[in-house]
């Protein structure tokens, strides 16, 4: 068993199932309903806990939203900070397909040198036991300062840290230099070679059903995605990225840890909100 604390944000998900997404101003009826935590962070810690190892989640949930999602995480074990967050989202997901979208706000980005953490810092609200009984920090780049703080005393102690790139922050300005695995999607704004010229030694690219490419001191791979019945696509790649996480732990060969997270993430996009979470420990058993 390996440890990875995912830091970032955690949603609240209300998905629906749709025969086809609404055109502008007509009303539709779903096929289900579903409410769960969510987000990039979340969803990794709940991947990482399916897969039979430790997840521990820094994130901020406040208020009876955050209570919510705190009661649905379970075995995953939460420290939050602040008083804000989670974050609403709003998903609609394809029936035919598995296609979803998505409407939703991201957390506010704390000032966590302000009031909401009571006048401390980031690095105060930090603590350094979490990340040194880690074996690896997976951070989404949420909530910045945090991930940040977080990614510095991982660096201290010599613990990896796992970038999900998802899109440009602010903060992957001061955070890129302290990263060593960038996983970033097909929209990330920096090219492989601007990433590493950031002090990154090892990026990841994904490329929705297309193989998944790396780079590494000049040598490059790729592993294809299985093709599998699609049957919902939000989270996925929450939860690749957290079986990536646990790969990086493991100290798996990169060629070996994107073709584990692609077999991961495969087993996700055939389930639904409703029983990802339970398959992914069938099939973690099965294997």
């Amino acid at each position: 068993m390996v440890s990875v604390l995912c830091v970032g944000l955690t949603t609240v998900d209300v998905s629906q199932r749709v025969a086809e997404f609404p055109v502008p101003g007509q009303k539709v009826q779903s096929l289900g309903v579903h409410l769960a935590p969510g987000g990039p962070a979340a969803n990794a810690a709940r991947a990482v806990a399916a897969l039979g190892h430790r997840a521990v989640l820094l994130t901020a949930l406040g208020g009876e939203l955050g209570e919510f999602a705190r009661s649905r995480l379970d075995p995953v074990e939460v420290h939050s900070v602040g008083t804000g967050g989670p974050a609403l989202s709003m998903v609609a997901v394809r029936e035919r397909d598995g296609e979803r979208t998505v409407i939703s706000r991201n957390a506010v980005e704390f000032d966590l040198a302000g009031s909401e953490v009571a006048g401390v810092g980031a690095a105060d609200v930090v603590d350094p036991a979490l990340v040194e009984a880690a074996d690896v920090v997976l951070v989404d780049g949420h909530l910045g300062p945090l991930a940040l703080a977080a990614a510095r005393v991982a660096r201290r102690t010599g613990v990896p840290v796992v970038l999900d790139a998802g899109s440009w922050k602010p903060v992957l300005d001061d955070l890129l230099p302290l990263v060593d695995v960038a996983a970033c999607s097909a929209a990330f704004e920096l090219s492989e070679s601007e990433v590493h010229a950031r002090g990154v030694p090892l990026v990841i690219r994904t490329h929705g059903p297309h193989p998944v490419t790396w780079s590494r001191g000049g040598v490059t791979g790729g592993q294809p995605v299985p093709v599998v019945e699609v049957r919902d696509t939000n989270g996925a790649g929450d939860v690749w990225h957290g079986a990536l996480a646990v790969a990086v732990a493991r100290g798996m060969a990169v060629d070996d840890a994107v073709r584990w997270a692609n077999e991961v993430a495969a087993v996700r996009v055939r389930h639904t909100a409703w029983d990802w979470v339970e398959e992914l420990e069938r099939w973690r058993d099965s294997g």
